[in-house]
């Protein structure tokens, strides 16, 4: 499963460097809580585990951060590494899957993980066990994803059914992976030319604080948040910031958060 993860988002990637989607500052990725949550970043060690194109990656490097990228697909690494040359930083890109990662224990300031990464992971407590062996004392672990609430409607939307908030998935873990067949990516642009299948595994919100937790690492701050980077139903507006939201007159749900936590 892994593996036809690995060949649909080396098959997703042209589409994605193509894309509207993808052509965004790489700030805009951020919400300013993260950096609150972050702190100074000014020669600190960072590394970003399933960084894609890097299109958010870049933005740690122009803080300063000396950037470590890992990510499974090749063809991602290809264009990451040129994204990090237009903009004139120096990020260190390794071809992996998370599991198999081989840095030097304790090597980290910070491992920042985000935005629909977790899913592809089938073993949280494994994953949080790697990320606290490659912390220093006194690093960080934080991860900025998309909530799974909003997993559990349907973070993409499928022609001809309602846009009502309605549970469509999983909340919870405990039901094996989940298998995807599409021709098309959660970006604009063409049909896949290649693999289309991927595997998702759900996450719940306690799992994901458990797995931390359970590796030894302290958790400080969780937030959720209502704002996506994209409007998943039509009827969004933008915040002052340029992410979007429901209306004000909807129900206020959360469909993204953080976690940041320590290592002693």
């Amino acid at each position: 499963m892994m593996r036809a993860n690995e060949e649909n988002w080396d098959t997703r990637t042209p589409v994605h460097v193509a894309s509207e989607f993808y052509a965004k500052d790489p700030a805009y990725w951020f919400s300013p809580y993260e950096w609150d949550d972050l702190g100074d970043l000014d020669g600190l060690e960072l590394l970003h585990l399933q960084c894609h194109i890097g299109a958010d990656t870049v933005e740690f490097a122009r803080r300063g951060a000396r950037v470590t990228g890992v990510d499974i697909s090749a063809e991602s690494l290809t264009h990451a590494r040129r994204i990090a040359k237009e903009h004139e930083v120096d990020i260190d890109f390794v071809h992996a899957n998370v599991y198999d990662v081989d840095f030097s224990p304790e090597r980290f300031e910070i491992v920042y993980t985000a935005k629909g990464s977790l899913c592809y992971l089938p073993d949280l407590a494994r994953w949080a066990t790697l990320v606290a062996s490659l912390l220093k004392p006194g690093g960080v672990l934080y991860v900025a994803e998309f909530h799974p609430l909003l997993n559990a409607f349907g973070p993409a939307p499928k022609p001809g059914l309602s846009e009502e908030l309605v549970l469509r998935h999983d909340y919870l873990e405990g039901r094996g992976p989940q298998r995807k067949d599409s021709k098309h990516t959660y970006t604009d642009g063409p049909e896949l030319s290649g693999a289309t299948v991927s595997y998702e595994w759900a996450h719940g919100l306690g799992e994901v604080i458990s797995a931390v937790a359970g590796a030894g690492l302290r958790v400080t701050t969780v937030r959720e948040s209502s704002e996506l980077p994209w409007p998943r139903w039509s009827r969004m507006v933008r915040n002052d910031r340029g992410w979007w939201e429901l209306p004000a007159d909807e129900p206020r749900v959360p469909l993204f958060y953080s976690l940041r936590a320590e290592k002693p």
